[in-house]
């Protein structure tokens, strides 16, 4: 075996044989690289949530050339920028439609949602809220597009239909709320509302992630002090070959042996962290595995309490709701609907003489009337729904649901919720538990030979 010198005797240091100073050293340094590795790995998920780098001349044309596997890799941004972006942010849209497949996707339909956002209550706190609002959203309406009419009447009328108006904002606002529902399976899509709010938000995705399973991640990180007892054979195979000089493993350089094992040591303590964490997910029996259920599903009754308030409280707001419906994909079909309610209001305040005749001069175009009122309100729904108190009262509602119904789910399907976006990336993960220990080896080289 070709033999490499440390900077240091250690042998005439401590009066110790090289192979109880490799035994020592080699699962020290082991145990160190399983710990550093896992504790990279745990930030390079997450961190950092937005792409940090900076310009490498000419790296624009080489990506071009680069396999698509190394071009994937969240190293590189357009125009030759080189740097960083944790695994979980850097793929937000496509870890938030895991999450969403794999996590709202089993616990309730669209609608089932809505009903646990109370729409009748919704419907209050928007009829109060809106109140004061009212006389001015009338009046400017209605002097804008049915001044003829109201032109003509008294004040003492006037006053009436506004206070009509007014006294009819509570069954308005029950009736478009409910209107809204019956047609919600088409007006909101929840997973393009999750994965659009969490691809620009790409830091709580990383909250939610870390959230549900901070312990888990702190033993993935503790588990690396595995590395120790992984560095024992190396040691001692290290020492076998030193001593009993075998013909062709002779041949093989003791510090290509050690960089060789220190990469697999990091390689395989990044596999059983992630193993022993997440599989399996329901109990199997020892034969099986030594451990018998996965460190996540098994903490699935405390962890569904706190992805259900992490996602309450960060996606499945009455705020994004809201928004979703309005300004969302559908946001002219709720406005429609919205507008349809207000119509049939009108026609009953202004009774229907007065629509007929208003329709039949062409002197009132209703229909603009309609859509006036109904582009108010929903210009006015989104404020009146970003009351925090209201939002947090919500929050709990729909997280107590869902806490509930994460419950209910299997521990495995539980357990996929996270498991599904670490093993997207898991082979980055290896690759640089590899890279690490190789790092690792050659300090553990250049320090004491080999």
């Amino acid at each position: 075996m070709i033999a490499v010198s440390g900077i240091i005797d250690w042998e005439s240091l401590t009066g110790q044989s090289k192979f109880i100073i490799d035994l020592i050293s080699v699962p020290v340094f082991a145990a160190i690289a399983g710990l550093i590795t896992n504790w990279t790995g745990v930030i390079m998920l997450f961190s950092p949530s937005n792409f940090t780098g900076f310009y490498v001349p000419g790296l624009a044309a080489l990506f071009r050339l680069l396999p698509r596997k190394i071009q994937i890799l969240p190293i590189f941004a357009p125009g030759g920028i080189l740097g960083f972006q944790g695994f979980i942010p850097c793929r937000a849209e496509k870890m938030a439609s895991l999450l969403v497949d794999m996590s709202i996707a089993r616990i309730g339909s669209v609608a089932t949602f809505y009903q646990e956002l109370e729409p009748d209550k919704m419907a209050e706190f928007m009829a109060r809220e809106a109140r004061p609002h009212v006389r001015r959203i009338a009046v400017d309406a209605i002097d804008t597009q049915y001044k003829w009419l109201w032109d003509t009447m008294p004040s003492g009328v006037q006053d009436g239909i506004i206070s009509t108006i007014d006294d009819r904002v509570p069954e308005i606002s029950q009736r478009a709320f409910a209107k809204v529902g019956d047609h919600i399976d088409e007006l909101l899509d929840v997973k393009l509302m999750t994965v659009n709010h969490l691809r620009r938000n790409p830091a709580v995705l990383s909250e939610i992630f870390q959230g549900m399973g901070k312990p888990e991640l702190r033993f993935m990180v503790k588990i690396g002090a595995a590395g120790f007892f992984f560095g024992i054979p190396l040691a001692l195979y290290l020492g076998w070959v030193h001593l009993a000089h075998p013909p062709v493993l002779s041949a093989i350089p003791g510090w290509l042996v050690v960089l060789v094992g220190s990469a697999l040591i990091g390689i395989v303590v990044n596999i059983l962290a992630i193993k022993v964490v997440f599989e399996p997910g329901d109990p199997q029996p020892r034969y099986k595995y030594l451990w018998k259920q996965g460190i996540f599903p098994k903490r699935q009754h405390e962890a569904a309490a706190q992805v259900a308030d992490m996602m309450s409280e960060k996606v499945l707001t009455v705020s994004n709701f809201t928004h979703e419906l309005l300004f969302g994909a559908s946001g002219d079909k709720t406005a429609a609907y919205i507008a349809e309610v207000i119509s049939e209001e009108l026609d009953r305040i202004f009774t229907p003489v007065a629509t007929t005749v208003g329709r039949t001069l062409g002197v009132a175009d209703l229909d603009a009337l309609e859509r006036k009122v109904s582009a108010e309100i929903v210009d006015l729904t989104p404020e009146v729904f970003y009351d925090k108190e209201f939002n947090e009262e919500k929050a709990k509602k729909i997280a107590a649901f869902s806490t509930k119904k994460f419950r209910e789910l299997k521990p495995s399907e539980f357990s996929e919720m996270l498991y599904a976006a670490i093993e997207q990336d898991a082979w980055l993960l290896y690759a640089h538990g590899g890279l690490l220990g190789i790092i690792v080896g050659a300090a553990h080289v250049f320090l004491f030979g080999a």
